[in-house]
């Protein structure tokens, strides 16, 4: 106990001499410790203050926030199917014969153009013009027997039967003559159209059968582009619909689609489409590579800066407008085209207000002071959400 009250008299000891010797120093230090609470509370809100955004500003206050706006009205931007295939020629036929005989003619080199109706091959007549002259002969005999059942019928000396076995006779012996001409032209193989010859005619001397190829020949004016749509573009393709296309030299030429499968290619779900252009000097080739820029209907868009675009809280890309009573609005759009102009996007009505600086500075629903690029204020107004004030 008398350890104790030692040491209560010591604490009373030192607290008397700081209270009396100290006291100015005491005084000094809680004050500047006060003061210095007090000015990291009023630091501390100026920099929130400072930070935040005019969005937050403006929650407890009923000034808007500045932005600059872009009155903007929708143009028709003018939509293309990219479509890649190959050249193909019009026509392509392997040209055959339809009789038997030796060719007797000299041939003709590939890459010769040839009109329509001239001489490929020529056979050997062989026997065909007595099997013709035999024929014709027949006919006569039927004639003439025709006649005297019928002079014999008149007379009672002939029945029916005999005068319909007579006309079946003529007309046996009109059907060899027809099939001994026509055997007589089958010699002379001809060319079925203009065109160019991909290949050499059957060479002097060579026996053809039936069915034997002569040559082949192909047209290659006009010729077709062909490519192959995906199910996802090619409600867009119309026939008649005008398309560009760029070879694989670089070479730029103009069609019309022709031709628009209604059914896919089963392995790949595509569309077969076919472009004409006029080739008259045969400078495009069959089976060159192609890329083709088809017509399709426009779409309403607005061109829009780049940096317009926005996000909400989704991750939903589009832009901030000017909506109705000022207030912010959230407006998602899809991505068009992109151009050195800017970006074309689809989504909007047909007249917005489109908020092109500070849309990062407001949420929908806030109140807005827009100033549109027209206006001379809306230059300092740029120059004001440059500098976060």
């Amino acid at each position: 106990m008398r350890i104790v009250s030692i040491v209560i008299a010591l604490l009373v000891t030192v607290a008397l001499y700081f209270f009396v010797f100290e006291r100015d120093r005491l005084t000094d230090f809680a004050a500047t410790d006060s003061t210095a609470t007090g000015a990291h509370t009023e630091t501390t809100a100026q920099a929130e203050s400072e930070f935040a955004t005019p969005a937050q500003k403006t929650m407890g206050e009923a000034h808007p926030v500045s932005v600059v706006a872009r009155h903007s009205t929708a143009q028709t931007l003018t939509n293309a199917v990219v479509v890649r295939g190959e050249t193909e020629a019009a026509r392509e036929v392997n040209v055959t014969a339809e009789t038997s005989g030796r060719v007797v003619n000299a041939p003709l080199r590939k890459g010769a153009y040839v009109q329509v109706g001239q001489t490929l091959c020529e056979l050997d007549l062989g026997t065909r013009e007595a099997t013709l002259a035999q024929a014709k002969a027949g006919f006569a005999q039927a004639e003439v027997a025709l006649a005297n059942a019928r002079k014999l019928a008149e007379g009672g000396y002939a029945s029916e039967t005999q005068i319909l076995t007579a006309e079946a006779g003529i007309e046996s012996a009109r059907a060899a003559v027809a099939i001994a001409t026509r055997d007589i032209e089958n010699v002379t193989i001809k060319a079925p159209f203009a065109g160019l010859l991909e290949s050499d005619t059957a060479e002097l001397g060579t026996f053809l059968s039936s069915g034997a190829a002569c040559a082949t020949v192909i047209q290659l004016d006009p010729i077709k582009l062909v490519g192959y749509a995906p199910e996802a573009d090619v409600a867009a393709i119309e026939v008649g619909a005008l398309a560009g296309a760029r070879l694989i030299s670089g070479r730029d030429v103009t069609g019309r689609v022709t031709f628009l499968s209604r059914s896919a290619d089963p392995s790949t779900r595509t569309f077969r489409v076919e472009v004409e252009i006029p080739n008259p000097d045969f400078t495009i080739r069959d089976g060159q590579t192609v890329e083709m820029a088809i017509s399709a209907a426009g779409l309403a868009a607005h061109l829009v800066p780049q940096s317009a675009l926005t996000l909400d809280d989704q991750g939903q890309i589009g832009l901030r407008i000017v909506g109705v009573d000022n207030r912010a609005e959230f407006a998602p759009v899809t991505v068009l085209r992109d151009t050195l102009e800017g970006i074309w996007v689809a989504g909007l009505a047909d007249e917005v207000d489109i908020i092109v600086v500070g849309q990062d500075f407001v949420t929908a629903g806030v109140l807005v002071e827009p100033h549109y690029e027209d206006d001379p204020a809306a230059a300092d107004a740029d120059t004001q959400m440059e500098s976060g004030q």
